[in-house]
């Protein structure tokens, strides 16, 4: 069992009691944080995590969680680690560096640079909730009288899970997606891609032409629901602002899903499920039940704040009160451990010493397939464009 899957059980089962849906009903949370590494033949991690992109190294004061997933990531380590000599391939070179180097003054220096970085024993904020209101809405007139139409903005997995949640539980989801930059996730991991965004109509825009920049403001306002993960800056070069939109368009949920946070310095940090995991305290934990550090599950941050998002905007929609919502992937983290170790603390131990042991055996087997279709890149552009500009 990986830890922490029964707090995505509980999550779940909240979601299927709110809105009625026996396919969520069905779905449990060892599947939907296991699937994405069983389906890729994953191992269960040590300190490389089961993706492969993400590493734990030991530094001056504590350790640290380096990502480098990106194909130019490793271009940043000289200036990261003020060397002109460091071979970027070389890992154990980099290792040897980490290791003179005060953990707390890298992490920050890496995250100015946009480096995806994380403390092992990282100061967050006591956390009780782990999404926060960000702009209060408002309010939409009269009852609910039919499903939410939603607009996924998003890409790789949190907000598409959050979308897939959403449509199981009956809403209507368009997934769109820049011409020139598709979800990463449709041609790298093929059947994962279907699980998540099965059902969706695909709708394809250029963000640098201004019609398509109008078109995709046309299809927020047609939308009850919109799921995004950029940061701020992204946002402004699309011309959009969301606390405007929200604050005039009444009943409207938005959900922002970051790494770290939607606001001050936290804002424009760069995190993905391994590192943002590391930053909300499971592989201290890991250390502290077992002895040694490690990754615990497959980008973990990532499932769990799907699974998040999706409830808080299902909850804001049918209460009809609107509002922008932030889902931080290091909060979500850190928020279930916080009830593990408050509901079970024992239990929770002992599933991280388990996972600890079991470290390079194959991820548990769990079986899920699509049950709706994938549409090809960009098929229903032209429908829904032609259909929000007769509103």
């Amino acid at each position: 069992m990986i830890p922490l899957a029964d707090r995505a059980d509980e999550a779940l089962a909240k979601l299927a009691g709110m809105t009625g849906s026996a396919a969520i009903g069905k779905l449990d949370g060892a599947t939907l944080l296991g699937e994405r590494a069983m389906l890729a033949g994953m191992a269960i991690p040590g300190r490389i995590s089961a993706g492969g992109g993400c590493r734990l190294f030991e530094a001056v004061g504590d350790g640290i969680a380096l990502n480098l997933a990106r194909a130019d990531d490793r271009e940043l380590l000289p200036a990261l680690l003020k060397t002109d000599t460091l071979d970027t391939n070389d890992d154990q070179a980099i290792a040897a560096c980490i290791a003179r180097s005060d953990a707390a003054l890298l992490v920050a220096r890496g995250r100015s640079m946009g480096l995806a970085m994380a403390l092992e024993h990282e100061a967050l904020p006591c956390c009780d909730n782990p999404c926060v209101e960000l702009v209060t809405g408002v309010a939409a007139v009269g009852p609910v009288r039919r499903a939410p139409r939603v607009l996924d903005l998003s890409a790789l997995w949190a907000g598409p899970l959050a979308g897939h949640l959403l449509w199981l539980a009956g809403a209507e989801v368009v997934k769109v997606e820049s011409r020139t930059r598709p979800d990463a996730m449709r041609e790298g991991e093929r059947a994962f891609y279907a699980l998540l965004n099965q059902g969706k109509a695909s709708v394809v825009l250029d963000f640098a032409d201004a019609s398509d920049r109008q078109a995709l403001l046309s299809l927020i306002a047609a939308s009850d629901i919109v799921i995004e993960a950029a940061r701020p800056r992204a946002l402004a070069q699309l011309g959009i602002d969301a606390a405007r939109i929200v604050r005039t368009t009444p009943g409207l949920v938005w959900v922002t899903i970051t790494g770290h946070g939607a606001a001050g310095e936290a804002a424009d940090w760069v995190g993905f499920g391994d590192d943002c995991g590391v930053a909300g305290g499971l592989s201290a934990a890991l250390r502290a039940a077992s002895g040694r550090s490690g990754f615990v599950g497959d980008a973990i941050a990532d499932p769990l704040a799907g699974i998040t998002a999706a409830l808080a905007a299902w909850e804001a929609w049918s209460s009809r009160r609107g509002g922008r919502f932030g889902v931080a992937m290091s909060h979500v983290i850190a928020c279930c451990l916080t009830r593990a170790h408050a509901t079970d603390p024992a239990a929770l131990d002992a599933s991280l010493r388990a996972w600890s042991a079991a470290a390079g055996m194959p991820f548990p087997l769990v079986s899920r397939r699509p049950i709706g279709a994938v549409r090809t890149f960009g098929e229903d552009t032209h429908a829904r464009l032609a259909q929000v500009a007769r509103c």
